[in-house]
């Protein structure tokens, strides 16, 4: 009955923050980076979070293997938002290895980067790992997606904006 009950309030929570951040506009484009050398962009569940949170995913396809990812596409396609969030590392980690992307030609050009829309997030302890932590990630997408509509408290635990 408790493994029930707490189902329950997972899926609550994830068509709360659904239906509510479907009816938000506009829907800002991502480039959701998995890793940073070789670049990979994020796939299996992470295109439908990031849909679900009221994004536009450009790279990677649910429910399939997380692919290498060309720098000259992220340039081209300009997302307005940059979620940066490499498995196995956490938040501190990442910020260390940022150089690596930001050495790249175009990373000053990038809509994202000009607009201050760049996020680091712990894809250690959220995103990358299947589980009920997803909840907590979708939540974290919408906080990052739709600042105005979503609070949920993860900044500074789950996610920064870069630079901090």
């Amino acid at each position: 009955a408790r493994g029930d009950a707490l189902v329950a309030e997972l899926r609550a929570r994830v068509l709360a923050v659904a239906v509510r951040a479907a009816s938000l506009n506009p829907k800002p484009t991502v480039a959701n980076i998995e890793w940073m050398d070789p670049l990979m962009t994020a796939g299996n569940w992470m295109p439908e979070l990031v849909e679900m949170a009221g994004g536009v995913n450009l790279f990677g396809e649910a429910g399939k293997h997380s692919p290498r990812l060309e720098w000259r596409d992220v340039v081209a396609q300009q997302p307005d938002v940059l979620l940066i969030s490499p498995c196995g590392f956490g938040i501190s980690r990442t910020r260390q290895e940022l150089a690596r992307l930001e050495v790249r030609a175009g990373w000053s050009d990038l809509r994202a980067v000009r607009e201050g829309r760049v996020f680091v997030a712990d894809g250690n302890a959220y995103f990358h790992r299947p589980g009920p932590r997803l909840v907590e990630s979708l939540e974290i997408l919408a906080e990052i997606l739709h600042p105005a509509s979503f609070r949920f408290g993860h900044q500074g635990a789950g996610w920064i904006r870069h630079p901090s």
